[in-house]
């Protein structure tokens, strides 16, 4: 079960540099982990002066060597703090409980693979001084195959469209937020968040970044296909109401064009006595009833299934082990 890590003051901020967490979800990463911390180390030099970073990765169970690393980092570099999940949370639900632990005046968000390039958070840092609490990452251009950025783009536009709130398009988790965004965000209650549109939604200056993003050079995508499909039916569900109620103007139109329907056959039957009776015609508009309302519940069933899980009030993460972490900063 996890614990906030304790809020920094105004007065601590004034009287030291800032401190900027470094947030890193990793899943079988191991092989990205040693160019990752080098680029890291660097941006620690670059950033003296301006500030301090810590580096604060979520192992989200890896089954590879990635803790054994972890630790080997974490005895030579005390900045280097890690949290391992109990079993495998999911990739958002691994950062907001990453988020939870992070002591830093602002958290910048990258992933392992070095595709989202660290150093940016030079730029970053300037844009969050002059006073903007969310800064983010616009992909511009990104090394992946045709089909794929063309479903990415049309699932952005789709969320963006259909969302209670603006969601910035071709933005993903590489962001940098202030305190002030992170403590309203882990104070909110979602069992399955999607982290891009729960920031969006909180308003705040918010400013977008261009960057073009990098291929990865080890280790395995955990996104396919499917994945990004259920990323994207989480940001349509919890954040647009859009879906339930496209399930009550269908079921209305569709009952609507069951009464006309009925009507002109009545009619139908009524001019010419021997109009041939439609089987086929009886058993399609059945299937097709059938098949609406299954799909029309499951789009209900989605909204009743978060809700389930809030009543249920599971934990959003179990920390098994810990590096770098006093007692009473993590439950193990």
């Amino acid at each position: 079960m996890i614990q906030h890590a304790p809020p920094t003051t105004h007065s601590d901020r004034q009287s030291r540099l800032p401190l900027i967490t470094i947030s890193i979800p990793v899943l079988d990463e191991a092989d990205n982990l040693d160019a990752l911390y080098e680029r890291l180390y660097c941006l620690a030099e670059t950033m003296a002066g301006r500030c301090t970073l810590e580096f604060l990765f979520s192992d989200n169970h890896s089954n590879d060597l990635t803790w054994t690393k972890l630790s080997q980092l974490a005895s030579k570099d005390c900045r280097v703090r890690a949290i391992r999940f109990s079993k495998n949370v999911g990739f958002q639900r691994s950062i907001l409980a990453n988020f939870m632990h992070a002591r830093g005046d602002a958290v910048m968000q990258i992933d392992a693979d070095l595709q989202d390039p660290p150093e940016l958070l030079v730029v970053f840092f300037d844009l969050w001084r002059s006073g903007h609490r969310v800064v983010y990452g616009i992909r511009r251009a990104r090394a992946e195959g045709a089909a794929i950025n063309l479903f990415r783009r049309l699932g952005y536009w789709t969320i963006d469209k259909l969302s209670e709130h603006p969601i910035p398009r071709d933005a993903g988790d590489f962001r940098l937020i202030d305190r002030a965004v992170l403590d309203a965000l882990t104070r909110m209650n979602v069992p399955s968040p999607y982290l891009r549109g729960m920031i969006a939604g909180l308003g705040f200056e918010q400013i977008g970044v261009p960057y073009k993003r990098a291929p990865r050079t080890l280790g395995q995508s955990k996104f396919n296909l499917a994945r990004i499909a259920e990323l994207g039916l989480a940001a349509l569900i919890n954040h647009s109401v859009v879906p339930l109620r496209l399930a009550s103007f269908v079921g209305a139109a569709v009952l609507l064009i069951s009464i006309v329907g009925g009507l002109y056959f009545v009619i139908e039957k009524i001019v010419q006595p021997d109009y041939p009776r439609g089987f086929a015609r009886v058993y399609v508009l059945l299937l097709f009833g059938i098949g609406l309302n299954a799909c029309l519940l499951g789009i209900i069933g989605e909204y009743l299934l978060r809700t389930y899980r809030i009543l249920r009030g599971e934990p959003l993460a179990i920390v098994e082990e810990a590096l770098n972490f006093r007692r009473d900063e993590v439950r193990l």
